[in-house]
Parts: C-alpha cells; structure tokens; sequence
C-alpha cells in the first residue's frame, strides 16, 4: 500500500469486497442538496455507502457559524461505527469533483488520527472511464462495530481567533481556497457578502489537480505549494474557503507532495462574515 493519502482505481478495484475496506460515496452539489444522493442510487462503486455532506459531515448551522461546521467527534465516531468502520479499518473516499468533498471525510478522519484513509484519485469519473462496475440502489445494511471514543485533534483545527491572530502575525499564511473571482470579491454566488480575509492569498482547490480530475504529482504540487508556503514551509498555515469543505483539498495536497499541512478554518468565509467586527478584503485591498 502507497504512503499517499491517494489511491488509484485499479488499487481500489483489487479490494472491493474485502471485509476491512470501507468505502463512502462523498457526492454532493451546493445548488442542489439532494443531488450527491440521487446520484449514488443511480450508480455507486461497488458496495460503497453514502456520507452526506450536510447531514453525515457537518453539524446543523447556527446564528454565528459557517455553512458546515463540524460535528462533535462523539456523534461523528457514531456514525462510523454503524458503517461499520474500526480504527484499523482501511477506508476509501470519493465524489465527481476532484475530491472537493471527499477530502472534508478524509480530514475528519485524519482529525481521529485514522492513518488508512484515502481518496479515490480521479473520483467516480475516472471509475467510469475505465468500464468499472457500478451498483445502483441503498447500501446493504451493515453490522455496527466499535470504533473507540476518541476527541478530534485541535491541532488541525483554526477558530476565528486564531484567523485574527494571523492576520497580525509575520510568521502565519492565510490561504483562500475559493475561485478567484470569489477571493477578489467580483462574484459571490452562495454568501451574502463577496470579499477575502485580508492578507489571505488565494489559490483554487482546483489548480491541485491535473485536467483528468486526477491530483497532480508529489512534485509538482510541492513546487506549486512552496512558492505560496515558502521554501521552509511551518505549521502556522491556514486553509479557509466558503465553509470549510475545499479547504480540505488543499491539507490532502500538503499531504500528497509531503508538506508539513496546516490547519483548516472550519467556519471560513461564511462564517467571518456573521462578525460585522470583522475585517473584510476585496480585489484592491489585501
């Protein structure tokens, strides 16, 4: 098995079936909630399970959070375990856009440190490219296990103080994940207001990937990502975008090109923007 937190269709296809190899289908659409699910029982990889992102992955939004925040690790680890899936369990993730969503469940379980976790590179696209079966209908119910009371890690984790702290700090990266008409503030299709947080740069999730939908390699995203990190990267990075899901694209690039990964501002721009006090960047501004 590769180090990489990537894992390739014909790796996968070698495992189907296998009793200590979960996988979940992570597809999802923001215009269209329901449609990640419509999706799956239309066709899914073989005896793969849904994870939705805002009803399995997120918890429901309050008055001052983001779009997605996250669950308690208790109600996460729950669901885990009636899926089926141990600490030691080898666990695949994938969706049909480059792993946009896929990587928010493989930073939630890296937040438990679950080490065997990855995402299917390519996605279902590449799945289907390749003439590989697929299965239509719900999961087969599965035999609940235990997998062990286990905090996530507030290592990974940035709050908006610490967004505030960085913004004042010479030794902090801010990275804005979104598209850069989003980070310019030119276009703003799902929050309210349109804008950055000042001094974040921007980087899309997308520019991870090649133009098959497939990661790029370890090299050139370590190129890539260094001339945004420095040439000594540190762990004082953070990863923010609309609500804390493509932001996980982009630790899953640190990761795959061997950088030391930063944390993720979970409630990021949809929820900086509840805070009036907070404040805001356009094009003309950092």
């Amino acid at each position: 098995m590769s180090n990489r937190p990537i894992i390739s269709t014909e790796e996968l296809a070698l495992h189907i079936g296998a009793p200590d190899w979960k996988i979940f289908d992570c597809r999802f659409d923001l215009l269209q909630p329901e449609l990640g699910k419509e999706q799956y029982l239309q066709g899914h990889i073989p005896g793969a399970l849904f994870m939705d992102l805002n009803k399995d992955l997120s918890n429901p939004v309050t008055v001052t959070s983001g779009r997605h925040p996250l669950p308690a690790a208790s109600t996460f680890i729950e669901k885990l375990s009636n899926a089926g899936v141990t600490s030691t369990t080898n666990v695949v993730v994938y969706d049909a856009h480059g792993g946009a969503y896929a990587s928010r469940l493989w930073y939630m379980l890296r937040l438990l440190h679950h080490e065997m976790v990855f995402v299917l590179d390519g996605g279902i696209q590449k799945w289907q490219r390749e003439n590989r079966h697929l299965e239509s209908g719900e999961a087969r119910e599965q035999v609940a296990v235990t997998y062990g009371v286990q905090p996530f890690d507030q290592n990974l984790i940035a709050t908006e103080a610490d967004v505030l702290a960085a913004i004042e700090s010479q030794n902090s990266i801010l990275i804005d994940a979104r598209s850069p008409e989003r980070y310019r503030g030119e276009s703003e299709p799902i929050d309210p207001v349109a804008g950055h947080i000042p001094t974040a740069t921007n980087r899309f999730h997308g520019e991870n990937l090649n133009p098959d939908g497939t990661f790029k390699a370890p090299e050139i995203l370590q190129a890539e990502l260094t001339l945004l990190l420095g040439p000594h990267p540190t762990k004082d990075t953070i990863v923010y975008c609309g609500s804390g899901v493509t932001s996980c694209h982009h630790i899953l690039a640190m990761r795959i090109a061997r950088l030391p990964a930063g944390k993720v501002y979970i409630g990021s721009w949809s929820e900086w923007i509840k805070n009036s006090e907070n404040p805001l960047s356009t094009a003309s501004t950092q």
